[in-house]
């Protein structure tokens, strides 16, 4: 009897579902208007299709990036703690460590426009305006050295931008020239001729080692002296330095000990590596370093202005280049405390470092690279 009521009555359902009233509009709601659309519909494609007029500079763009993006991003883009670098990398993508950035790894401005107006400030999305947006793009265009400080991006020239990554994608080929690799039946039985040990941990640098090559921990061999004994009221002989650390010793210190070089202080040396990590994003130091936004720094101390090979300089440095300048520890100081002031028309971003100890600590890191 249950079965039979169950089966009119999902039979009635249906007839009331093909009527009229159910094909009708159930009268909620209205359509949306044009401009409730348009304000949902952010996206911007990468022809530029989207796009809200609009304009903004680079200096506005640093003043806004500084106010709403830096407490995330750092004051000229190199990432705090874990929040992206959004400057340099370029050339690093085939590095074991590529640094991937708007200059480097982005194909597209428009992604940088639409995920900005769209998402950014974290926390507080779609609370910067138009202009604004225009504005941080500019200066992050101008971070990667794409663009000279008084640039101005606009809806208008914005297409004229091509970022150096542009050229850098393809399809995604893998389910054709790296899926099958994977497909073909496992070995599980006589797969090897043989197992043998091919490397140790030694081998691979993995365990640490002290300074003679050993492995940390090992302990030296034990030497045992034979000591004569003390006779009664016999005073015990002082050990004797060998008789150059003797001489060594004896020596009168000369002025030039007694003022050593603070390049040479460890400690200073490992404070100013420390301070170098805001400086990273842009410079790159150490074997093999090269050119990025800004120039490698190797050897730069007591070096002339401008003559890092293959990195264009600005006209502001070159011109102070043909009038003299040496990266002494003077030029050095009064250019990392306000490169702006000390540098009119400098392409470089950064603030400058305010505080005398953290400039001397760099400076003395710099100095501790050599060439």
């Amino acid at each position: 009897m249950s079965r039979s009521r169950n089966l009119l009555i999902g039979v009635a359902l249906a007839a009331l579902a093909a009527g009229p009233a159910a094909a009708d509009r159930l009268g909620l709601g209205r359509p949306a208007l044009p401009e409730e659309i348009d304000a949902w519909d952010v996206a911007v494609l990468p022809d530029g299709t989207g796009l809200r007029p609009g304009s903004g500079d680079v200096m506005t763009g640093e003043e806004v990036f500084a106010e709403k993006c830096a407490s995330c991003h750092g004051d000229f883009a190199e990432g705090i703690d874990n929040w992206p670098v959004l400057a340099g990398g370029i050339g690093s993508l085939t590095d074991r460590r590529p640094v991937k950035t708007i200059g480097s790894y982005w194909p597209h401005l428009s992604t940088v426009w639409d995920y900005i107006h769209r998402s950014m400030p974290f926390g507080a999305a779609q609370t910067v305006t138009v202009d604004e947006t225009y504005a941080i793009t500019a200066f992050l265009l101008y971070s990667n050295g794409l663009v000279e400080d008084d640039f101005v991006l606009s809806n208008e020239n914005f297409g004229d931008i091509v970022l150096p990554n542009r050229e850098g994608f393809y399809p995604d080929d893998r389910p054709e020239t790296e899926y099958p690799l994977f497909r073909a039946e496992p070995c599980m039985t006589d797969c090897a001729e043989s197992v043998e040990i091919t490397k140790r941990a030694v081998d691979l640098n993995v365990t640490p080692t002290d300074p003679d090559g050993k492995p940390a921990g090992t302990l030296p061999p034990i030497t045992l002296a034979a000591v004569a004994p003390e006779t009664e009221g016999a005073a015990a002989a002082e050990p004797q330095a060998p008789a150059e650390e003797t001489a060594e010793a004896d020596a009168p210190e000369t002025e030039s000990d007694a003022a050593a070089d603070p390049a040479a202080d460890p400690a200073l040396v490992a404070a100013g590596e420390a301070a170098f990590r805001k400086c990273a994003a842009c410079h790159k130091v150490g074997e093999g370093a090269r050119n990025a936004v800004g120039p490698a720094l190797n050897g730069i101390v007591g070096r002339p202005a401008g003559t890092v090979e293959g990195f264009r300089y600005s006209k502001a440095l070159t011109d102070m280049a043909a009038g003299g300048l040496v990266w002494d520890d003077a030029a050095l100081h009064g250019f990392l405390e306000n490169p702006r002031q000390f540098m009119r028309g400098t392409a470089m971003s950064f603030p400058g470092v305010r505080d005398e100890g953290e400039r001397t600590a760099l400076i003395a890191y710099l100095a501790s690279l050599g060439e």
